[in-house]
Formats: C-alpha cells, structure tokens, sequence
C-alpha cells in the first residue's frame, strides 16, 4: 500500500498548523513555503480537510487557517482516512463498503489483507497530532545535542 502525495502532504499541513495551535490563523501561503508544498496544490487539499472537520477557515486581513480541534483529537489515521479514503490494502477488506468478491467466504488472502488493514489502522489511529509534536521537539533537542558534541570535540 502506497500513500499518494494527498494523503502526505495533507498529513505535513496538518502538523504545521498543529505547530501553530492556539495561535493566529495561518495563510496556506505560509504553510506551503514552510513545508515546501505547492500553494496551489495545498489550496486543492485544504478544502477536504476542512469537510472532513479538521480545519477550520478564519476570514479577513489577519485569516487563515486553524486546526478544528487539539493536537491530542486529530490522529494521523483521521488525517489520511480523509485523504485518501478508507484504509485498505484491497478493496476487499476495506473499512467502509469492502467490494463484493465470490470468494470471500474461501480466500486466504483475504485474512492477511485485513489483518495488515487492521495493523495500518491501528498505528494510524495511535498517533496523534501531539505525539508528532513531541516527537519533533525530542528530534530537535537530539540534534542540537548531537552538534554541541560535534562542536567541543
């Protein structure tokens, strides 16, 4: 299973405005150059984030956007559920309508395919906006820690 640049780079604006909670709204001018997506792409995924209750749009001057709820209430499996669908390897065993196969009742493909399903799902579901956060600012003090030791040695 691949994920298309959607469900990706929504995941990237997603964390940028998460960096940015419980500040201003943030211009998808900003978040594109921050995260080196296209603007105009961005502008194109904006609008699903929003239907899905991810985001929220503020308007005049000082506008923007901002994220729906807390960091710690959006997970990356919501983020890419909206993105790009329901998780699934194959249409079979897929979270929301699996597609009609003669053989489901006898095929042992389909067990694996759901069980990876169920394991995407799952990690998906465990990460929060905030654990990426918390991962980024542990990642940031590991490097900072790694060139102060490479600068006194």
């Amino acid at each position: 299973m691949r994920l298309s640049t959607r469900g990706h780079y929504g995941l990237k604006a997603m964390f940028d405005l998460a960096q940015h909670y419980g500040k201003e709204p943030i211009p998808l001018k900003t978040v594109a150059e921050r995260q080196n997506i296209s603007e105009n792409y961005l502008e194109q995924l904006i609008p699903i984030l929003r239907k899905a209750g991810l985001v929220k749009s503020v308007r005049g001057a000082q506008g923007g956007y901002i994220l729906a709820r807390e960091p710690g209430k959006i997970t990356v499996g919501d983020i890419i559920r909206a993105m790009e669908g329901p998780i699934a390897p194959v249409e079979c065993v897929s979270e929301v309508e699996p597609a009609e196969c003669d053989n489901a009742d006898i095929c042992i493909t389909r067990t694996v395919w759901a069980r990876v399903r169920d394991t995407l799902a799952e990690v998906m579901d465990s990460i929060s906006l905030d654990d990426m956060l918390k991962d980024a600012a542990n990642l940031a003090e590991k490097t900072v820690s790694q060139n102060l030791t490479k600068g006194g040695a």
